[in-house]
């Protein structure tokens, strides 16, 4: 196996997991969280918040751009 072969097998592996994570992240947050409504407070709004900053910066990272 040459360079560019490991190099593109670790890169589908990688890619995988990053698949695999963003798959977790989603049933998370379909789920709101495993948190009922009644019981929403301020600090799951700053917990929210920032889950959302640190996607922003994913964001920015790749080149997407998201409304």
């Amino acid at each position: 196996m040459n360079n560019n072969e490991r190099a593109l097998h670790t890169f589908i592996g990688e890619t995988n997991t990053a698949h695999d994570r963003l798959t977790a992240l989603l049933a998370h947050i379909d789920d709101h969280s495993g948190i009922a409504p009644e019981d929403v407070t301020w600090g799951h709004v700053g917990s929210s918040t920032h889950v959302n900053e640190l996607l922003g910066e994913i964001m920015e990272f790749l080149g997407l751009h998201c409304e």
